[in-house]
């Protein structure tokens, strides 16, 4: 938790951070997630080889995460003893490039225009922006799928575990689990390139998203329909191959009266995922559904923090 600070001006920070995103977006240019991402390519392909991949896996992820996190940890520390003003400022900013709601919004609302337009080609190159899955024969439910699947499993990646780290360690906390986070989306793949290298990755992706992707599908099934998620996220979400996106989706697809997983063409092969939730296939005008969910979320859990903080202030 930031040091000296009450949970209020947790909770204040915590609404500017998210109000900047809101406001601004991810920078255009020079973006520390983008460099860091830029760095870590660069890591990956150095140290990817041989046959000890898993340990060099494990070096690769301390070596592009930990110096990041340290001289967060540092800065902020040392601001804190200088001016408290500057600390603040600091976090917020930490905060503020760690999150990615808007850019939720700005890249899945798009697919749903497309889709209302009729323009499946438009749909289907947008939709290649933000999943990993083959695009280029999908129809619009394969679409409409996609971009709902995206929206409420980063919806816990790019702004809630984000928002939970930090509250408990303030705009260092929210840093590192980014760091984290784009490793895993980068690496944490089980193919034969990355199977030993990224296991690392992956594996401290799970320790870091377990309470928070919980807190997740506890919100998503508050703000929907909440009988159906709580039962949706009890029996199908051991059925997913990870242990923190399946009560995630389980719940915001049970929360939203839909049907999500089913099959997923990825490198020309179709896979074969459970489905998730319960109700009619998904269609176009439930991405704008999912959005509103995710930012309710957020809303919750600031007011929560709010009034937390209010009463014990």
């Amino acid at each position: 938790m930031l040091t000296g600070l009450t949970l209020l001006a947790i909770a204040l920070v915590t609404a500017i951070g998210i109000a900047l995103d809101m406001l601004f977006g991810e920078a255009r240019r020079w973006h520390p997630l983008v460099g860091f991402g830029n760095l870590a390519a660069c890591v990956e392909e150095k140290m990817n080889s041989g046959n000890v991949q898993f340990a060099r896996g494990v070096l690769a992820w301390g070596v592009v995460v930990l110096p990041f996190s340290f001289a967060a940890w540092a800065l902020t520390t040392w601001l804190a003893g200088w001016n408290v003003i500057a600390a603040l400022a600091a976090h917020t900013l930490l905060l503020y490039f760690s999150l990615g709601l808007r850019s939720l919004r700005e890249h899945s609302l798009p697919i749903a225009r497309a889709l209302a337009a009729g323009d499946l080609a438009q749909a289907r190159l947008l939709t290649a922006r933000i999943v990993s899955r083959d695009t280029a024969r999908a129809e619009e439910p394969d679409l409409a799928k996609a971009g709902v699947e995206s929206l409420l499993e980063n919806g816990n990646d790019a702004v809630f575990g984000t928002l939970f780290w930090f509250v408990v360690a303030g705009g260092p906390g929210a840093l590192f689990f980014r760091l984290a986070n784009t490793l895993d989306a980068m690496w944490g793949y089980r193919t034969p390139r990355f199977l030993a290298f990224g296991c690392a990755a992956a594996r401290m992706d799970d320790v870091l998203n377990f309470i928070p992707a919980r807190l997740t599908a506890l919100s998503y099934a508050l703000l929907g329909n909440t009988r159906q998620a709580w039962h949706c996220w009890r029996t199908q979400a051991s059925l997913w191959s990870s242990p923190n996106a399946g009560p995630v989706m389980s719940a915001g697809a049970g929360a939203l009266d839909i049907s999500l997983g089913g099959d997923a063409v990825y490198d020309g092969e179709v896979e074969q995922r459970p489905v998730l939730g319960a109700g009619p296939a998904v269609s176009g005008a439930d991405i704008p559904r999912a959005w509103r969910l995710v930012a309710s979320t957020t809303a919750l859990w600031v007011g929560i923090l709010c009034i937390a903080g209010v009463f014990l202030a």
